[in-house]
């Protein structure tokens, strides 16, 4: 299934379409519609539409699908363990995949001497335990959290997300909640070596602590290492081993947010490998599970084993189902070595984005770490002048050539790049080779 329909010409949604305005008459219109495409069946990385179109998916169900859609191995395991056992609750039952999925993540990213898990259903589920769980750890309630994040749709996530389209009149929001400036180099760093923008930034972290929050009622700071939502901004490596170096001065708990970075897409298991940094709690889910709602949240023992009886868990968590699709998908990771064919990725999407951006002015940025690649764009050069009306127009000629694309970013003017990294070179270059076309037609 990894031919594509891709042809120059515009392709029939005559069905998609219909498909949509059935959504838009039973549907909550809360429910964003980022890419109005269809999904009849899929495999690697196509999708064949309500039309008949084999479409190149560039966005992976948000980052879910790095092991390709449908593996053969997850599918098989899926099935064996629906036949089996699909919900016993592991309050009341302890079950084997549960327990093989706890020990197998706690082998691939370990945290200190002795690392601990307890898993969720998504990546909210994530978040909203960490947060638990550091608070009862530290015995302290205040969180920091950063500009242009996003952790999830629950009241504490959505309170520790920046974007406020996700939030509106949501509120009142969680307490104790207190937001930094992301070190957004690109954005904030001018004049500056990275190495400086990262001491200033880590300043600015010293001086919040006495006119912001007291540094002894933080329990946690929580950020995405490559912020998802908010457009692949990569956090500085100094300013995060700096960090590190905070929070171990000031018995603070630092949360790395894994759910969109993690299960190979940067070239690693985790981004934070990159880094050199480990986290005493970190929060995932989407890959881990190849499109099944599974997460977890991993910590250090002493840490985790710091929540009380029964203030976390919940009715489906670890589900059985879920456990043995994990499985599967780490596995089929592990067979097929995934970071070395995310590595591969970035490297053919970053050196054909580098070549876009001296051909189209309007490209202000090119970033990212391993296969989380993407363009910001801006008007007339200038980073505070994001240009959402090309990444509107580029999104939609792509979509109308057969390419799924995402946007992202705080102005919805960024493009990411989150094919399955199971996907074949020549179908990454033709998904690529449309992005260009359609971005020189816009650009002229």
């Amino acid at each position: 299934m990894e031919s594509a329909t891709t042809e120059s010409k515009t392709l029939s949604f005559k069905k998609t379409q219909a498909l949509i305005e059935r959504r838009k008459a039973v549907v909550a219109n809360g429910v964003s519609v980022f890419v109005p495409s269809t999904a009849v069946s899929a495999k690697d990385g196509t999708i064949l539409d309500a039309d008949g179109n084999q479409l190149i998916d560039f966005g992976g169900g948000i980052g879910v699908l790095n092991a390709g859609h449908c593996p053969e191995p997850v599918v098989k395991a899926i099935q064996d363990q629906a036949a089996k056992l699909i919900h016993a609750c592991f309050n009341i039952s302890t079950y084997e995949p549960y327990l093989e999925l706890a020990e197998k993540l706690a082998e691939l990213i370990p945290h200190g001497k002795k690392t601990k898990v307890m898993l969720t259903n998504t990546g909210a589920e994530s978040v909203e335990n960490a947060i638990k769980i550091a608070r009862q750890a530290t015995k302290r309630s205040a969180v920091i959290c950063f500009t242009e994040a996003f952790h999830g749709r629950s009241m504490m996530a959505m309170t520790l997300t920046s974007k406020i389209n996700y939030k509106t009149n949501c509120g009142p929001f969680a307490p104790e909640v207190y937001r930094l400036p992301f070190p957004n180099y690109y954005h904030n760093g001018q004049g500056m070596t990275e190495d400086e923008f990262s001491a200033q930034e880590l300043a600015r972290m010293e001086d919040a602590t006495h006119s912001m929050v007291d540094v002894n009622d933080v329990a946690a700071i929580i950020l995405e290492l490559v912020q998802g939502e908010g457009g692949f901004n990569v956090a500085p490596k100094k300013y995060i081993q700096g960090l590190r170096e905070f929070c171990d001065k000031h018995g603070i708990m630092l949360i790395f947010d894994e759910v969109q970075s993690g299960f190979c897409r940067t070239g690693k298991w985790a981004a934070h490998e990159h880094y050199g940094v480990a986290p005493d709690i970190s929060t995932w889910a989407k890959s881990m599970g190849s499109g099944m709602p599974i997460g977890a949240v991993i910590g250090k023992q002493e840490v985790m084993d710091a929540a009380a009886v029964g203030s976390i868990g919940g009715t489906y968590l670890g589900n059985p189902v879920c456990c043995a699709a994990s499985l599967a998908t780490i596995k089929y990771m592990e067979e097929i070595d995934l970071n070395a064919k995310a590595s591969k990725v970035s490297q053919i999407v970053n050196e054909r984005f580098q070549k876009l951006k001296k051909q189209c002015s309007a490209i202000g940025d090119v970033r990212g770490l391993g296969a989380m690649q993407a363009i910001e764009f801006v008007k007339n050069g200038d980073p505070s002048q994001p240009d959402e009306d090309t990444v509107t127009r580029l999104t939609k000629a792509c979509l109308d050539r057969g390419v799924i694309l995402l946007s992202a970013g705080t102005y919805k003017n960024v493009i990411r790049i989150l094919s399955p990294l199971v996907i074949s070179e020549e179908l990454l270059n033709r998904g690529l080779d449309i992005i260009e076309e359609e971005l020189i037609k816009i650009s002229n």
